[in-house]
């Protein structure tokens, strides 16, 4: 009974999960847990998956064969598909003041308006005079790269912007795509087919945020000017 609530409730959100996964999620749940609780505990475990191993992939909740093919001008997808981040890019600022951003950071420096705000060591988290944290956001349009849970990996552009779509995002963040357009290859992102469901895979996230810096790095020319 546990176990088709669950399954009833994460096919609700777009997440189908395998047998092998909803076995081995309720194997390692305590009993008698109410059942509201182990849906939302469910939830927040398959957000924190790799989609490729959670959910179940069929024909109407994976990308089509020809996704990825440049000669085709347009595909409409009626289905609900999720889908997982595994990389995103400002691409509305240049890689190199991006750089020079997550270098402020580095050196406890962030910007509040045209204010720099420097933050002791050991109060990273205390929130500035008015009550908000100084918060380095991206300007946008983002690219994001995506990936099914068949393993088809595709590029998402933001048409329009997509409430939570920022540098912010966790890398393996879950995405639920519906009606969503598809152009010469590339995803594109609106309001009106693309909702954020969250989570993030700690792994990932951790090792994209490490490397970032250098992936920028490596985009600029030797002079600071990026690479076209």
């Amino acid at each position: 009974m546990a176990q088709s609530a669950i399954k009833t409730f994460l096919d609700s959100k777009g997440l189908v999960a395998t047998q092998a996964w909803l076995d081995s999620f309720v194997s390692s749940t305590r009993q008698g847990t109410p059942i509201p609780a182990l849906q939302k505990t469910a939830l927040f475990r398959i957000l924190a998956s790799d989609l490729t191993s959670s959910i179940k992939a069929t024909p109407t909740n994976t990308l089509p064969p020809n996704a990825l093919n440049p000669t085709v001008k347009e595909l409409r997808m009626p289905d609900t598909i999720p889908v997982q981040v595994l990389d995103i890019e400002d691409i509305g600022r240049s890689a190199w003041s991006q750089v020079e951003a997550i270098e402020a950071q580095e050196r406890g420096e962030t910007t509040k308006g045209r204010e720099v705000i420097r933050v002791v060591p050991g109060e990273e988290s205390d929130p500035t005079r008015d009550g908000t944290a100084p918060v380095i956001k991206s300007n946008g349009p983002h690219k994001l790269l995506l990936q099914d849970a068949k393993g088809t990996k595709i590029y998402g552009f933001e048409i329009t912007d997509v409430d939570g779509i920022d540098l912010n995002l966790g890398i393996g963040a879950k995405f639920i795509l519906k009606n969503v357009t598809i152009a010469r290859g590339v995803i594109l992102l609106e309001p009106n087919s693309t909702q954020l469901l969250g989570g993030k895979v700690d792994a990932w996230d951790k090792a994209w945020r490490a490397a970032r810096k250098d992936t920028l790095k490596a985009k600029v020319g030797p002079r600071g000017v990026d690479e076209l």
